[in-house]
């Protein structure tokens, strides 16, 4: 396809999946889009381990790494922050809270044992190294969320010349990310699953395309709610360069969701995946659930700590509870949840990722034909 995205990223179709999963990233760029590593949960040690894996089963195809470093949370500006070291500002009520969502779900929640030197949550010391690690490999784009890439993550890039991506979820956001240097634009409407704003990507889209124009040629991806073939045609008829896709990737048999998340995924509508601060401390949506109503919408909640602070209740609580659900605690099933966008609502059966690129193809092929018939004589 003729796209900027395709000559920059070395690409024949201008699909790009972002996935906790290396088998879904190798698995997504063999079938000719570019599939791109969610970073944030790994070491320098841990992420040589994936992209040598991803390697050696991409056979040759680009691919790239997703970190996330915010530019606002809690300890911003902190010198040595740790894991340990932030349980301290956990408030005793909010400890106790979780404990007893779990409790009246029949889970008891165990204490965490992590090691002193553990860093925070969404370090950025951290993400900065594990960027160093992953240009050992032959990583082909590098992005951030949650605001304007760190300088030396810029000058990173441009030193090994592997293009940089940010996502923004307003047009003041992306006027910013081009204005520090930024080499793609990931606009990302609020249907999307994880952190988001509240603009439509419908609406998004072009008015980033319009507020950016005459500042520098800077190529957009669409995203948000972007969950098949039709769709990226219409994001591309508006003026995206190719689309930035996540929650299609979930239902997939490669990717790291468990089977019960999968199965409320195809039972869920688009109005089952909500904003919520209970995960992350920042708005993210995810799948409604029993432990989403808990902190949205319960009288007796506390109410979300800022991040990093509310992983550090949310994360061991989500995995305790994720442990119960599939050992057959029927209770524990209703708090399941995970990141997910509104196009979960489009969800009807889970699918191999290469069927699911093959599909967005068949899909977007079909869309530009009956555009064009629209014009035919």
């Amino acid at each position: 396809m003729k796209s900027p995205i395709c000559d920059m990223l070395g690409i024949e179709f201008p699909l790009l999946a972002f996935s906790h999963c290396r088998d879904v990233v190798a698995a997504v760029s063999r079938a000719g889009g570019f599939g791109v590593l969610g970073a944030t949960g790994h070491s320098p040690e841990s992420v040589h381990q994936e992209l040598k894996w991803i390697d050696e089963h991409v056979d040759g195809k680009p691919y790239g790494l997703d970190v996330l470093i915010p530019e606002n949370m809690a300890t911003a500006g902190e010198k040595d922050v740790t894991y340990n070291s932030l349980r301290s500002r956990v408030p005793p009520q909010h400890s106790a809270y979780a404990r007893d969502l779990l409790a009246s779900v029949g889970v008891e929640l165990a204490d965490q044992t992590v090691r002193d030197d553990a860093p925070q949550p969404f370090d950025p010391d951290r993400a900065m190294k594990v960027l160093e690690a992953a240009f050992d490999h032959p990583i082909k784009l590098i992005a951030n969320a949650l605001g304007v890439p760190p300088p030396a993550m810029i000058a990173m890039g441009k030193a090994h010349g592997v293009p940089v991506a940010a996502l923004v979820g307003a047009k003041e956001h992306a006027i910013r990310q081009v204005n520090a240097g930024v080499d793609i634009l990931v606009v990302q409407g609020t249907e999307a699953g994880g952190h988001c704003g509240e603009v439509s990507t419908m609406v998004l889209v072009p008015e980033v395309l319009a507020a950016i124009r005459n500042i520098r040629n800077v190529p957009v991806l669409a995203a948000g709610g972007i969950m098949n073939g039709r769709q990226m045609a219409a994001c591309m008829a508006m003026g995206a360069a190719g689309v930035w896709t996540g929650s299609v990737w979930l239902a997939t048999v490669e990717s790291e969701t468990t089977e019960i998340f999968r199965e409320k995924m195809i039972e869920a509508s688009s109005r089952d995946a909500v904003r919520s601060r209970g995960r992350t401390g920042k708005p993210a949506r995810q799948l409604r659930s029993a432990w989403t109503e808990a902190w949205d919408r319960a009288p007796a909640s506390p109410g979300p700590l800022p991040m990093p602070l509310q992983t550090l209740i949310s994360e061991p609580a989500l995995r305790t509870v994720d442990r119960a659900a599939a050992a057959g605690n029927v209770k524990a099933r209703d708090m399941v949840t995970y990141f997910v966008g509104q196009g979960v609502g489009l969800i009807d059966s889970v699918r191999s990722s290469g069927q699911v690129v093959q599909s967005f193809k068949e899909e977007f092929i079909e869309a530009v034909q009956h555009l064009d018939s629209l014009l035919e004589e």
